[in-house]
């Protein structure tokens, strides 16, 4: 049964309206994948990362999707890594071609070595949260137990809704 999903997508390097476009237009290619909604792209001053680097232009996508969970994230890499995304270790949160979060799969709660679904941040991130509200307001976060609108309004006023590993585990995927 396909579940929904969502994912934030970000670029700030080599053409980064394109990178989103042709990211969102691949993801609709993968198997068992639709996608429903995106919200138009916006720009953002960086989060971390060094000094110095350019805005990023982000956006959400609502996902119909047949995939299982960690499938889709390896899809998604695959899909950064053909649009030139490079991973470094020494420089989180730096430039990028294209960056893909799978946000939510589902009501799924899921924690490996490898995946953790709810994104664990996307709750303190206004470049997240802002477009996901305009194609998913009332999608709950399954963690939180509050809708995506909530999440918003409550880090617009200063007090994000900060993930904790106590919160209670769902779809058998919890490894520690």
């Amino acid at each position: 049964m396909p579940q929904d999903a969502f994912v934030a997508l970000g670029s700030n390097l080599d053409d980064p309206l394109r990178q989103i476009a042709e990211a969102v237009s691949a993801i609709g290619r993968l198997p068992g994948t639709r996608v429903i909604d995106h919200a138009p792209p916006r720009w953002y001053a960086p989060v971390g990362g060094p000094p110095g680097q350019e805005d990023f232009l982000n956006t959400a996508a609502h996902l119909k999707t047949d995939l299982e969970p960690a499938e889709l994230l390896d899809q998604l890499l695959t899909i950064e890594l053909h649009q030139g995304r490079v991973r470094s270790e020494t420089e989180r949160n730096g430039p990028r071609t294209l960056d893909i979060d799978l946000l939510f799969y589902g009501s799924c709660i899921i924690q490996t070595s490898h995946l953790c679904v709810p994104h664990p941040r996307l709750a303190e991130r206004l470049f997240v949260l802002e477009p996901l509200s305009e194609i998913a307001p009332e999608f709950i976060h399954p963690a939180a137990g509050l809708s995506v609108a909530a999440l918003l309004t409550r880090l617009r006023n200063g007090n994000p809704w900060k993930y904790t590993q106590e919160e209670p585990v769902r779809c058998g995927y919890f490894t520690r």
